[in-house]
């Protein structure tokens, strides 16, 4: 049985410890453009938690993401100087038949909550999986639209960021429930 495989990377991310040094080392000393900052709040891991999260593009379309959170408690638990976190974690693009055969695998071969989930960000539907090394495999498709929203997200990103880093944590997804995949 041949498995339908991931397109690409779409982004591996990490929790940075201060989202303007980040931005400022990522952007304007290695030149990886910032192209998305997602500013969010969500009920995840039993708390609802508010955070901002920072893509730099690169070449092929796959990004560096960085999470930030907006309560010291959130950022303490999940941080950056911890060996394991779930928003340290590796993301592969796959399309809407890859994510259901992937879905379907996981499911067969037994992996139930907390070992898989699924988030739907608006912006892409997202099925999680943590590997038998405790690392999380996050299988991402993009929603329908997604070149509109990604093209909206990055005329913003410097602006939201600024206005996070301010103190003004309101999330700005306002693409959550769009939950159609791209095909």
């Amino acid at each position: 049985m041949t498995a339908s495989l991931p397109n690409r990377l779409h982004h591996t991310a990490y929790v940075a410890k201060d989202l303007e040094a980040t931005r400022h080392f990522y952007e304007d000393i290695l030149g990886f453009p910032l192209v998305a900052t997602w500013c969010e709040q969500e009920d995840l891991f039993g708390k609802e938690r508010t955070y901002c999260h920072c893509f730099f593009g690169m070449k092929d379309g796959s990004a560096l993401a960085f999470f930030s959170f907006a309560h010291a408690d959130d950022q303490a638990e999940f941080g950056p100087d911890l060996p394991s976190s779930p928003f340290r974690h590796i993301a592969l693009n796959v399309d809407a038949a890859a994510q259901a055969e992937l879905e379907r695998r996981i499911t067969d071969a037994g992996i139930e909550p907390p070992g898989t989930y699924v988030l739907e960000h608006g912006y892409c539907r997202s099925v999680y999986v943590v590997d038998p090394d405790g690392m999380i495999v996050e299988f991402t498709c993009d929603a329908a639209g997604s070149d509109q929203i990604n093209a909206a997200r990055l005329k913003d990103a410097h602006a939201e960021l600024k206005r996070w880093l301010a103190g003004d944590h309101r999330p700005n997804n306002d693409v959550r429930h769009l939950l159609e995949p791209a095909q």
